[in-house]
């Protein structure tokens, strides 16, 4: 069974369509969405994790919706030589990738818990976690 990290970006004629929905409904595709910016009436933006043996005939069902696909392809990085542990990063992160070690006290990143949403990027005072191409 396939499961890959996509993003899905619809153009403003489509975005008040169920078109994930369908992939579950139509293809038996699981979908957990990671991160969504769809409003209707402008440009969305959905990264999403998709699993199932239907994967490619919904790529193909998404393509003939006028949906842009592409592989998530990058990946954030901890440098542990500038982290300070100062725990800014561990509040925000909605997986828990990033999170405190007890008793030492030291941040610890999980990058197979990772989906990529940058957060920690923006909140981070050192800029210790980094986006890898």
């Amino acid at each position: 069974m396939t499961t890959k990290k996509l993003i899905l970006r619809f153009s403003k004629d489509i975005t008040d369509k169920p078109i994930i929905s369908n992939l579950s409904k139509d293809y038996g595709l699981m979908f957990n969405i990671v991160k969504a910016n769809v409003n209707p009436n402008y440009e969305g933006t959905v990264v999403l994790e998709l699993t199932g043996e239907n994967y490619d005939r919904g790529l193909e069902y998404l393509h003939e919706q006028g949906v842009l696909v592409q592989p998530l392809a990058e990946q954030l990085a901890r440098n542990e030589n500038v982290c300070t542990s100062c725990g800014a990063c561990t509040d925000i992160c909605p997986t828990g990738a990033l999170y405190i070690e007890r008793p030492s006290m030291e941040v610890r990143f999980e990058d197979d818990k990772c989906v990529i949403c940058q957060i920690c990027v923006k909140v981070c005072p050192v800029k210790a976690m980094e986006v890898k191409f």
